[in-house]
């Protein structure tokens, strides 16, 4: 063995021990060597959901979309490796996207015929180097010729996936502040590579998530993240600009990256982890994996310029050997956990559209929330749906019990919300047990025990009037044991102010986007129904509506059809079947209803709260006809911005004479969305719950 390669191999050792010491103080022991399992072991490990563009096809020309006005420029930096620059050309031409963009290929001084090849890429711009520049210096280069508003800088050694492009331009204008954005990146078989980057106090780096299963609802979530690996970046053209470009005291390459992330945060700007848009890497085709020699050896000397530049922010940065759980999340950003029976579908009921529209309110005051399904059930889509609001979700099979996860981090929790009393019941004590120092607030939804008592009434029923008794003791020794407790109606808060005085109660009624009225009197036609058979006032309601009310209503007009939508067993529906009555389920963009119905109907004859169907109607400009239950608390005048009426006969004629009284649709429809305006905005939510969360921060961490 020669001295050279006893060096080499002191020196790989050296790093490998610097790994897994690493490793030991972000994983522990247990994660470490579930890491390195995770290194030997077969590596088809997750099943890729994706087809691979082959490396080894043949060439033959192909056409890139191209804009004339485009609003990405795609910067990809080439120096040789010809196969994998053709398989990702092909992926951005077989997925493209809804944003108009063009794509710029920067040839580094190409040792092989790459150039010569990717001039018959159709539609490609082709800018050549007349000598190597690095990484560095063809970024610049693209980036100098781009004509987009954003630049998207992309390894050639990567293939892109549906929405690669578009997810990460929606961060750009759903999050405040938003400077930078990079994508999940993923391994080929299927792991991840990267969900965001840490970096420590001492400049080392970390790609959060490494080996681990893409899907784990952890990585699956926007969130700020220290940096962005560039093998998928996307920042606006002026502000790349502005800020000089990637820094060329890193050429040829190695920290630009990180160093362009810390240059955007000293802006005032936001870096973003986009989880929805994933990128296949093929990691170390460009530049090996050898830090002692290469390119790769860089890493190792801009390590230390990049401590010498930006000293001061890394003195804020997490120390060396802080797990990474914890290094991922900003020190002074307050963690919420919220429990609720399921996760919140806002096509399925009005709960979740509020619980929803509560997160998002929650999220802009600064939280960072964590949410737990009772029954540990989530949907890809419903992960999804959070994780655009940058909520994180514990579910099965990836989450541990809510259980587990308060011994782990309970200590951490500033606040805590409890959704509906069956749930927060039991569940109270744990938090109070494991979380102590937590803000414990009981969301009630809507008072159980009211709902039941009016419904044991209605039916006349002894054994349900004790179920409601029971029902109202439990809630009001939750409310007892709370710091505070949240009311959709203020027929709600009153009744409490009344039982519990001293208790701290908010009205947060529900949340709702005014969409406006999008379509005149003349175009629509038909009713409206909204409300599922998972609730049993809508049970009632339908069935009311169905045997008494629309009849009536069919007798003098049979043109006018009733559309009833929400989630009915197949067994219910044959039972519904009427002449004049469509049944339509579930749906998932309740738009075009609320744009082409004449009138929302809301014939409930119990319940509790503030009802959603009524909201929801009003905030497209539809008129409601309802009763005064589901009128209840919510500041509605009859005649004025609803209709109200308590028996069938008189139900059904108020809906006639709204159906053809344009005069009075208008005036109700005007009333309805200034109602919504006055008492269910996001304006009024965010103040109660700026109340109910005063002088919460995060405890210290030990």
């Amino acid at each position: 063995m020669t001295f050279i390669d006893l060096s080499w191999r002191i020196a790989r050792l050296r790093y490998l021990l610097q790994r897994v010491a690493g490793s030991f103080a972000r994983r522990g022991l247990h994660g470490t060597l579930e890491r390195i399992a995770q290194e030997f072991r077969p590596r088809a490990t997750v099943r890729a959901p994706w087809q691979l563009e082959p490396l080894d096809q043949p060439f033959s020309p192909f056409e890139l979309p191209v804009s004339d006005a485009p609003r990405v420029s795609v910067i990809i930096p080439i120096h040789g490796k010809l196969a994998y620059t053709l398989a990702c050309l092909r992926s951005i031409a077989h997925h493209g996207a809804d944003a108009p963009f063009e794509v710029i290929v920067v040839d580094d001084a190409s040792p092989d015929d790459s150039a010569e090849t990717l001039a018959k890429v159709g539609g490609l711009r082709l800018l050549r180097n007349e000598r190597n520049l690095g990484f560095v210096g063809s970024c610049n280069a693209g980036a100098a010729a781009a004509r987009g508003d954003y630049l998207l800088f992309l390894n050639n050694d990567t293939q892109v996936t549906p929405g690669w492009l578009d997810r990460l331009l929606d961060c750009f204008g759903e999050e405040p502040h938003c400077g930078l954005v990079g994508s999940r990146l993923v391994y080929p078989d299927g792991r991840l590579q990267e969900a965001g980057g840490i970096i420590f106090a001492d400049a080392s780096g970390w790609n959060f998530g490494r080996f681990a299963d893409p899907n784990d609802p952890q990585f699956r979530y926007r969130r700020d993240a220290d940096y962005v690996s560039g093998a998928s970046i996307l920042i606006e053209t002026a502000l790349f600009r502005a800020l000089g470009g990637f820094d060329t005291r890193y050429a040829p390459a190695y920290y630009e990256d990180t160093d362009l992330a810390f240059a955007v945060r000293a802006t005032g700007r936001r870096v973003i982890y986009q989880p929805e848009s994933t990128v296949i890497h093929f990691e170390g085709i460009s530049a090996g994996t050898d830090l002692t020699s290469g390119m790769k050896r860089y890493q190792v000397v801009n390590r230390e310029k990049f401590a010498a530049k930006w000293a001061s922010a890394l003195a804020r940065q997490p120390a060396a050997g802080t797990p990474a759980i914890e290094a991922i999340h900003r020190a002074d950003q307050p963690h919420m956990l919220i429990v609720d029976a399921h996760t919140p579908d806002p096509t399925r009921d009005s709960g979740s559209l509020r619980l929803v529209n509560m997160m998002q309110l929650l999220r802009e005051l600064g939280w960072r929330i964590t949410f737990a399904p009772d029954d540990h059930h989530a949907t890809a889509g419903q992960i999804n749906a959070l994780g655009r609001l940058g909520v994180e979700v514990l579910c099965g099979p990836w989450s541990p019990s809510l259980a587990v996860f308060l011994r782990k981090h309970g200590g951490v929790l500033a606040a805590v919300i409890l959704c509906r009393h069956y749930i927060a019941a039991p569940t109270a004590p744990l938090i109070r047990r494991l979380a102590p120092q937590a803000r414990l607030v009981f969301d009630t939804v809507d008072l159980h025990f009211l709902r039941e008592q009016r419904g044991a009434e209605l039916a006349g029923n002894a054994t349900l009037a004790r179920q409601a008794q029971r029902a109202r003791h439990d809630e009001l020794a939750l409310i007892r044991t709370c710091d505070a407790t949240l009311v959709v109606s203020p027929v709600e808060r009153d009744l409490l102010a009344r039982e519990l005085p001293q208790a701290h109660v908010e009205l947060l009624s529900n949340v709702h986007q005014v969409f406006g009225r999008r379509a005149s009197f003349e175009a629509r036609n038909g009713l409206v129904f909204v409300g599922g058979f998972g609730h049993p006032p809508n049970v009632d309601a339908i069935h009311w509506l169905l045997d008494d009310i629309f009849p009536c209503v069919h007798a003098t007009r049979p043109d006018i059809t009733l559309h009833l939508i929400g989630s009915v067993p197949e067994a219910e529906r044959i039972a519904l079947v009427r002449s004049g009555v469509e049944i339509h389920g579930r749906i998932a963009d309740i738009g075009p209803w609320m744009d082409g119905c004449r009138i929302a109907l809301a014939p409930l004859r119990y319940g509790a709260g503030v009802k959603g169907k009524v909201n929801m109607a009003m905030s497209y400009g539809l008129p409601v006809v309802g009763t005064r239950v589901a009128a209840e608390g919510m500041q509605l005048q009859d005649g004025a911005d609803i209709l109200i009426a308590d028996d069938a006969p008189g139900f059904a004629a108020a809906i006639l004479r709204l159906y053809d009284d344009e005069a009075l649709w208008l005036r109700l429809s005007d009333g309805g969305l200034d109602n919504v305006r006055a008492h269910f905005s996001f304006d009024a939510a965010r103040t109660a719950l700026t109340h109910v969360l005063a002088g919460c921060a995060s405890p210290v961490r030990t």
